[in-house]
């Protein structure tokens, strides 16, 4: 055991009503957990097809899962209210917001905020494009160009020009700064190869989701800092952090039970296709299907979506990328991740959907979770 502290962050919902996520967010304070981090989305990864009482309590109290906030104007809100905390959003992507808008964006939090926020960034999902008619292809090659000029917004002084493939500058004024000491820091969504190797050249923070074990942790923070040592960079500046959707309980029973909900088991389909390989069984969706970049929620109907879920094995919601157990048992696995390199997690208490008094113990546990690392 290397002994390192792991600090903890809380996902907040960006839906209505807008007092529920306020709640949450002073609850975060009053435990003195690290960060927040937004979600910047269009739609809900539950299609409307399946969005009732028998999924989720929730469908009682709102009549779409698709009502998202707008992260930025958030942002705004917030920042008087986070205290000590450091505010950001896990994650957003350059094409729905031009580069130049993500960085004035943060920039000018880091004016209203007491620590450098965070800037969440991916290469995109095309359920928050397709339908909107935004281009998803090429997008890490995208995603490249635009963690280029966020970095020339945040250190160049004077107009910026940029020739590239998919974003032009042409002498642009950004002349906005961000606040002494409060730097806005850049945390690549990276899993593949290519992802890996833009966080180490462009990331203050790596920020994955999907990835399950420790070894696999370690593996993919070693190709990271290969990176930004052949980039010529400092590894050690690279935070290495996870997020992690979470089902949260008393008891181990109780938490297990939570797994053979519908609501539950319907998460493991945003598992991706070679976990379900791993399982002996092939995603519903594909062979090859990535649900990360891939599911677009309305394009199912009801049965469909209703046979994926039944096909979800046990297995894969139990021993996937999930976190789940007493508050005990989730230190435990986090630690095992401290030991593979992880210094913050953000923690995401998907409990909730099961009931409301899941949901209020899914935040106390996780103040709990952030005194013991």
């Amino acid at each position: 055991m290397n002994g390192s502290r792991i600090s903890v962050g809380l996902q907040l919902g960006t839906q209505p009503p807008l007092t529920a996520t306020r709640a949450f967010l002073l609850g975060a304070r009053a435990m003195r957990l690290d960060s927040v981090m937004l979600i910047d989305h269009f739609q809900n990864i539950f299609p409307n097809v399946i969005w009732d009482k028998d999924l989720t309590w929730l469908a009682a109290r709102r009549p779409t899962p698709h009502e998202f906030f707008d992260y930025q104007v958030l942002f705004g809100y917030f920042a008087s209210r986070v205290g000590r905390m450091r505010l950001g959003v896990g994650v957003t992507e350059p094409i729905r917001r031009h580069p130049v808008l993500l960085a004035q964006a943060m920039m000018t939090l880091s004016h209203v905020t007491k620590r450098a926020p965070i800037l969440g960034i991916g290469a995109g999902e095309r359920m928050n494009l397709d339908p909107y008619g935004l281009d998803s292809s090429h997008p890490v090659a995208r995603l490249e160009e635009a963690l280029q000029i966020i970095r020339l917004c945040l250190s160049t002084q004077g107009p910026i020009t940029f020739s590239g493939k998919h974003f032009r500058l042409q002498r642009a004024t950004m002349d906005l700064k961000p606040a002494p000491d409060r730097v806005p820091e850049i945390w690549v969504a990276g899993h593949g190869p290519r992802m890996l190797a833009l966080t180490g050249r462009y990331g203050d923070g790596w920020y994955p989701t999907t990835v399950v074990a420790p070894r696999e942790y370690a593996d993919k923070l070693a190709k990271v800092r290969a990176a930004a040592t052949d980039a010529g960079r400092n590894p050690a500046v690279i935070t290495p952090a996870l997020r992690r959707f979470m089902v949260i309980a008393a008891t181990e029973h109780e938490a297990r039970a939570m797994l053979k909900t519908k609501v539950i088991r319907a998460l493991g389909l945003m598992t991706p296709a070679d976990l379900w390989r791993q399982a002996g069984v092939v995603h519903p969706f594909g062979e090859h299907f990535n649900p990360l970049v891939d599911f677009v929620p309305d394009h199912y109907d009801r049965t469909t979506m209703d046979d994926a879920i039944a096909a979800v094995p046990d297995s894969l919601v139990a021993e996937g990328p999930l976190l789940w157990g007493t508050p005990d048992q989730v230190v435990t696995k986090l630690r095992a991740f401290g030991d593979a390199g992880l210094r913050h997690v953000v923690l995401a208490p998907v409990s909730g959907l099961v009931s409301k008094r899941a949901a209020l113990y899914g935040l106390s546990a996780t103040g709990r979770i952030a005194r013991s690392l």
